[in-house]
């Protein structure tokens, strides 16, 4: 073969090999499954909670029971996924993205993980203080017994009465909070995916 012939190949072999796309660095499949799984409990109870008010009577207390137990058990999922993120470190965003996206996005996952949390928590205080706690037990999907908080449920009536209200009210703010955090998060995501063409979903896919 003629030496410079393959000088040529070699030379354009190196090349297309130097500007290959490197392959998407992926999160673990545990952390696919927590994440997928938390985000469609999320959707289903948002959907519980906003329709509760507009269903027959007798609807009311079975969607309010099974909007409690998705979010305990949310709250149970994420507390797992943190764990796991502290102990797996996640795949780096593309080195394309400017340092401000990247800081942009560290933030956005902090505060999703912190309402995550602090949904279901202050949705578990609510219904601790609720006047009729105590002779309605609480049973995750109907089946396993789940308490209450007893330092909230142990107060005197006079005193979880305003606990109440203001336990429901934060519950509400910081699912607001969610539903905002939310569409940012899957707006960034589409802006990644259709317009800047430098796809973050593909990590979190197998």
């Amino acid at each position: 073969m003629d030496t410079s012939t393959s000088s040529r190949t070699a030379t354009r072999d190196g090349a297309d090999a130097l500007y290959a796309p490197l392959p998407i660095a992926r999160y673990t499949h545990t952390a696919m499954i927590l994440h997928w799984l938390i985000a469609v409990l999320i959707i289903a109870n948002v959907v519980l909670g906003l329709s509760a008010d507009s269903l027959p009577d007798d609807w009311v207390r079975p969607v309010i029971d099974t909007h409690k137990s998705i979010g305990i058990t949310v709250l149970g999922l994420a507390l797992l996924r943190v764990l796991w993120r502290v102990s797996h470190r996640p795949p780096p965003l593309p080195r394309e993205f400017p340092s401000w996206e990247r800081m942009a996005a560290h933030v956005a996952h902090f505060l999703l993980y912190f309402l995550m949390i602090a949904l279901p928590l202050s949705g578990w205080m609510h219904d601790s203080a609720w006047k009729d706690a105590a002779t309605h037990p609480m049973h995750l999907f109907g089946v396993v017994p789940f308490p209450r908080i007893g330092l909230i449920l142990n107060l005197d009536p006079a005193v979880k009465e305003p606990l109440h209200d203001r336990f429901g009210a934060l519950h509400t703010y910081l699912g607001y909070a969610l539903y905002a955090l939310l569409a940012m998060h899957i707006g960034g995501a589409l802006k990644h995916e259709l317009l800047d063409r430098k796809s973050v979903f593909k990590r979190m896919v197998p």
